[in-house]
């Protein structure tokens, strides 16, 4: 057995595993998140894609003590503690992204992966991102337009407000009385 430190969706654990142990199933077996899928078991398929110090990681391809020391985002870290979904998952969601939804969760998580990287992709660019996360349900359309939505969010989100002064604008005097 080895002794491991993660800190996962926000909680710290330190465990004893199995040094051959996957991660996938200590997510799912040990930590109860079940929201990562089992899809594979060989990397294939992408459903049981997660962040591991920010880089999204198909999880049946890393041990558990692998993630020793780092921070695991599941697709349940995702949504804010009042329980406010992500863009990402709301999206999805307004698009009907999903079917059966069992690759919905490494969709996401690539796809946030992808956005952090390019937040403003072609859908060709998504495609590319999300290649590796196999879909058998809904042919990918509603996919790509949903990450793209949930980018566009994201964008006017972290656009200023309308007559916001840019922070190295500098103030205006007119009118104020002092020299101009």
């Amino acid at each position: 057995m080895t002794r491991i430190s993660v800190k996962v969706d926000g909680t710290a654990y330190e465990d004893e595993v199995e040094p051959r142990l996957l991660l996938v199933h200590y997510l799912r077996d040990r930590l109860g998140l079940t929201g990562t899928p089992v899809g594979c078991d060989t990397t294939n398929c992408g459903a049981c894609m997660v962040d591991l110090d920010g880089k999204s990681v198909k999880s049946c391809s890393v041990l558990a003590v692998q993630a020793d020391g780092g921070e695991v985002t599941t697709i349940q870290g995702l949504a804010s503690a009042d329980g406010e979904w992500h863009p990402l998952q709301r999206a999805f969601h307004e698009q009907h992204a999903l079917q059966c939804g069992f690759c919905t969760p490494g969709m996401i998580m690539a796809a946030r992966d992808l956005l952090r990287e390019n937040p403003d992709p072609t859908p060709e660019e998504v495609r590319e991102g999300l290649e590796g996360n196999l879909c058998r349900c809904t042919g990918y359309m509603n996919i790509v337009r949903a990450v793209l939505a949930a980018a566009a969010e994201e964008r006017r989100h972290r656009a200023p407000e309308p007559g916001a002064v840019a922070e190295h604008a500098e103030p205006s005097t007119a009118g104020s009385g002092a020299p101009v």
